[in-house]
């Protein structure tokens, strides 16, 4: 009757040592952490001393000391690199049979491999498997009871044995989260490298000089947190210089937001930069963070600054010189680590006098400015952007495109008033004109605007005719416009000189026919010198 009260209080205490075990696996996906705990709460409440835990380690296929608890300072527990291969002692026979281990009296089982100098050999020893829904054992759990009756030492296994199954699940799960938070990570690996691919100076096409410049300018900024300020004309590509400058700084692994500051209201700029509170206005029905707070630690590119309001830019302006803002409808200050960038096509200088562009926000972003030449100071690029375009196309549209030599000239012909972005749409416009993939003059459509005049003011009325068709089985010429001539005609006499003043021999340098050089001579009135 004694041993049935005592047994029957040992059921009491392990269950409620049960709900403070359960409560610790449930409160942290670290396994490890909660082990140690749930070492204890066996040790000090449920008889069952000196526990341990192991796990299987897959590659190596051996079971590796994941936590023990001991009383006793002792070396080799806190070290933890004692392993255990299949076979190898009682941990190692667990694992190798899959199936619990009750020794009633340690010292008299050979198998046992003291390893910790942990154990009392006069006493019982449970070890039982974890585990997976697979019934693969992942590991085991072992512990010392004192020497109590049989039927004590049955109801502490089956104990352990359901602790090892709480346990095992917990490791499971871990397991579950760590491998989808490792997919995550190398996903996220994958995309930077990828974008910082998109974005890297292998796609800065372009060998002319002030190109050249450009890039140089662009490894320099990089490598500080300098607000730049990008120029120059609609499509010039001051976006790609922006990506270019974030993604190979030493930010390049924080957030990098845009925002063109032309695409909506100040009232609504104001809240998109800076965030909101609930209820600042009609509509906000709950807390949003801006643009700025969002770009912490990262860059934050602004474009088209200049078409901001002077009202709006007094409130940007604290931002670039503080790091900080509040809020719309907010009194807490909230400062940033933000890097600035942005880009402007407007005459900043003349908006200065004019009062309709602060100056004190014109001398803070005109830290680092960077002026981008238009496509016409740069034609000597257009065969090799065209041909990095064509390659883009290609990808897009599944199948080989490819430039003919007269369709290159004829675009090196032209002023590209939209400058790249022109260019860019020009080919995509013929790539899907060309049935067989090869764009020759005759797809490709130029258009004329008046290049002098202001952003969206500008003309898009088609040019004059600008290539003649020849007579079937003859070649191609074209004409030049009055404006290309100069260029155009120390192209000619350049060749000519070269040559000897050899028509035949000139049209081969220009990859033309003579017949195109010839009318070449006639309109640009080149008097042929006798050698």
């Amino acid at each position: 009757m004694a041993e049935d009260l005592s047994l029957l209080n040992l059921e009491h205490q392990l269950l409620a040592s049960m709900y403070r075990i359960s409560s610790e696996l449930n409160t942290s996906l670290n396994y490890i952490e909660s082990s140690d705990k749930i070492l204890k709460v066996l040790h000090n409440e449920c008889q069952l001393h000196c526990g341990m835990l192991t796990i299987l380690d897959r590659t190596r296929d051996i079971l590796l000391i994941k936590s023990v608890h001991s009383p006793l300072p002792n070396s080799m527990t806190e070290q933890k690199q004692v392993s255990y291969k299949v076979g190898e002692g009682i941990v190692g026979e667990v694992l190798r049979q899959g199936s619990s281990i009750v020794l009633r009296n340690l010292g008299s089982d050979l198998r046992f491999a003291d390893k910790l100098a942990l154990y009392d050999y006069d006493k019982p020893f449970i070890c039982v498997p974890l585990k997976d829904t697979s019934a693969n054992v992942i590991g085991a759990l072992s512990a010392q009871p004192p020497n109590l009756t049989d039927a004590n030492i049955t109801l502490l296994t089956k104990f352990l044995d359901m602790i090892a199954n709480l346990i095992a699940k917990n490791v499971q799960l871990a397991y579950q989260v760590e491998s989808h938070q490792q997919r995550l990570k190398d996903e996220r690996d994958g995309l930077r490298r990828k974008v910082r691919n998109n974005y890297s100076f292998r796609n800065l096409v372009g060998h002319t000089k002030s190109m050249r410049q450009i890039f140089e300018q662009i490894r320099l900024v990089s490598r500080w947190d300098s607000t730049v300020l990008l120029r120059g004309e609609s499509g010039t590509g001051k976006e790609l210089v922006a990506n270019a400058i974030h993604y190979n700084s030493p930010r390049a692994n924080q957030p990098f937001v845009k925002l063109n500051c032309a695409a909506m209201p100040d009232n609504l700029l104001e809240s998109e930069l800076f965030g909101h509170e609930k209820g600042a206005f009609t509509g906000a029905v709950k807390q949003r963070k801006g643009r700025f707070e969002l770009a912490d630690s990262g860059t934050i590119f602004l474009d088209e600054i200049g078409e901001t309001s002077p009202a709006f830019q007094a409130k940007l302006l604290r931002v670039l010189q503080e790091k900080e803002f509040e809020r719309v409808g907010g009194t807490a200050t909230i400062s940033v680590n933000v890097r600035i960038i942005a880009a402007t096509n407007r005459h900043l200088e003349e908006d200065v006098a004019n009062g309709t562009f602060r100056e004190d926000l014109y001398y803070r972003l005109n830290v680092m400015p960077m002026y981008l030449p238009p496509l016409r100071e740069r034609l000597q690029d257009i065969p090799e952007l065209a041909e990095h375009m064509m390659q883009k196309l290609s990808k897009a549209q599944q199948r080989k495109l490819s430039l003919s030599d007269s369709a290159i000239r004829l675009m090196m012909t032209h002023q590209w008033p939209g400058n790249v972005r022109e260019l860019e749409n020009t080919l995509e416009r013929a790539s899907v004109l060309s049935e067989s993939g090869v764009i020759g003059a005759d797809l490709i459509t130029l258009n004329q605007v008046d290049i002098g005049l202001s952003p969206g003011l500008v003309s898009s009325a088609p040019s004059p005719v600008q290539q003649v068709a020849m007579p079937s089985g003859r070649h191609d010429f074209v004409t030049t416009s009055r404006e290309n001539i100069p260029d155009e005609r120390e192209r000619v006499i350049d060749a000519l000189e070269r040559s000897g003043w050899v028509k035949a021999k000139a049209a081969r340098l220009l990859n033309m026919t003579p017949r195109q050089i010839a009318y070449r001579i006639q309109i640009m009135n080149i008097e042929m010198k006798q050698m």
